[in-house]
């Protein structure tokens, strides 16, 4: 019952992780359900210990892209409808590429995932009609 249940809260998490690109099926290995991957996924330790050392990674990618988008809204001016829309192409652009930094960590770890557990990632995005991801090497 205790595996039904961590699977129902993986759904949940990939739901909201996918809000970003509802295509894609993301896992989103720095956000609050990193221990749900691990055990939805049965995961060996070097593959715990890859994860933790990617999330640390992407932590600093993510607070780079934070910063410069605190810098962006920081330094330009806004009193014009015009400065404003080239402010939010920017910023779009900064947080596009927040998202692929972090589906290329998704992918490293998928990479890192053997058959099985690839095979239960490909399931569990099929039944919430996502789009799996295929994993790349570091």
């Amino acid at each position: 019952m205790n595996y039904f249940i961590s699977i129902f809260i993986l759904f949940g998490a990939l739901l909201t992780c996918s809000k970003v690109n509802a295509q894609d099926c993301t896992l989103a290995i720095s956000g609050r359900d990193a221990d749900i991957i691990i055990q939805v996924f049965q995961m060996n330790n070097e593959q715990i210990a890859k994860m933790e050392r990617w999330k640390v990674e992407l932590a600093k990618e993510t607070d780079a892209a934070q910063e410069q988008a605190n810098q962006l809204l920081a330094s330009q001016p806004q009193s014009t409808p015009e400065e404003l829309a080239r402010i939010a192409v920017k910023y779009k652009e900064i947080q596009n590429r927040a998202v692929e930094i972090s589906k290329s960590y998704d992918k490293k770890l998928l990479a890192i995932f053997n058959e099985n557990q690839y095979r239960r990632y490909v399931g569990l995005c099929r039944e919430i009609f996502l789009k799996p991801l295929v994993g790349i090497p570091d």
